[in-house]
């Protein structure tokens, strides 16, 4: 369930495709991406394009399975981009999936990397809207500018987080990490008056709800440092008490696999 229309997202696309790109007009395409360690600014933008196209091709075809995401992560060929060809070539594919996203609705049926078997297309609506959001993040802190988020799309984003964090690639035990689920495991995330949630790992599966309680952990922030430090972005505004390798723990754990390389 999402808090947003599906139009909104189709919009939001674009228009953070555009904010993004106001970061990154004059500046040197091969400055690195600290949030994003072995890419330069021309490969961020790169893969923000490539997963626009990826998705853009997996609800054109209504796809039912995997298609190959060459585009998105195999970016050892963009080094040096030119600005001028890069960026309308990435506006022009954020307008491209809107407008796809737009032509089959939020129902319409299609492979996601969350579901067994085809789902509705507004997953892929949701999902590039925020993956757009965190790279422009990356872009903004690359250059020390500021980020900004509005409140409602902020929370949507943290919400979609938790809701991933639920899915069994993101809890089931795991031979490179410590198991996550356990006895007295609880978290919770305070955001300054924008919204409150709790995360309760002690059973077979984690369950978030909205609310709070005593918890093993808490951070606090505002909902935009929250969602960066989700996404391990700077977020020094963040206050944690409690355990914190837990909290670590768990980041690290309900990472989206969609990104990359250190989302």
């Amino acid at each position: 369930m999402t808090s947003l229309t599906f139009d909104r997202y189709c919009d939001e696309i674009v228009s953070q495709t555009e904010r993004l790109t106001t970061h990154v007009r004059g500046a040197d395409l091969t400055a690195p991406v600290r949030t994003c360690p072995g890419w330069n600014l021309g490969q961020l933008l790169r893969h923000v394009g490539g997963d626009h196209r990826w998705a853009e091709e997996i609800v054109r075809t209504r796809s039912t399975g995997p298609v190959p995401d060459g585009l998105v992560n195999d970016l050892t060929a963009y080094t040096d981009e030119d600005a001028s060809v890069l960026i309308p070539w990435l506006t022009e594919g954020a307008a491209r999936l809107s407008a796809t996203l737009r032509a089959a609705g939020p129902d319409a049926q299609a492979w996601n990397p969350s579901e067994e078997k085809p789902a509705p297309v507004v997953f892929w609506a949701r999902r590039m809207t925020y993956e757009t959001v965190v790279h422009r993040a990356d872009a903004a802190l690359a250059f020390g500018a500021g980020f900004g988020l509005e409140d409602d799309l902020a929370v949507d984003a943290v919400e979609e987080w938790l809701e991933y964090s639920t899915f069994p690639e993101a809890f089931e035990p795991r031979p490179d990490l410590p198991d996550l689920l356990g006895p007295d495991r609880t978290l919770h995330f305070d955001a300054a008056g924008a919204g409150r949630w709790l995360v309760d790992l002690t059973g077979e599966r984690p369950v978030w709800r909205p609310g709070a309680g005593e918890a093993t952990a808490t951070a606090r922030g505002t909902v935009t440092d929250l969602l960066l430090f989700f996404y391990r972005r700077p977020a020094p505004a963040v206050e944690i008490k409690g355990d914190a390798a837990l909290l670590d723990l768990w980041r690290t754990r309900a990472g989206f696999w969609l990104e990359a390389p250190e989302g």
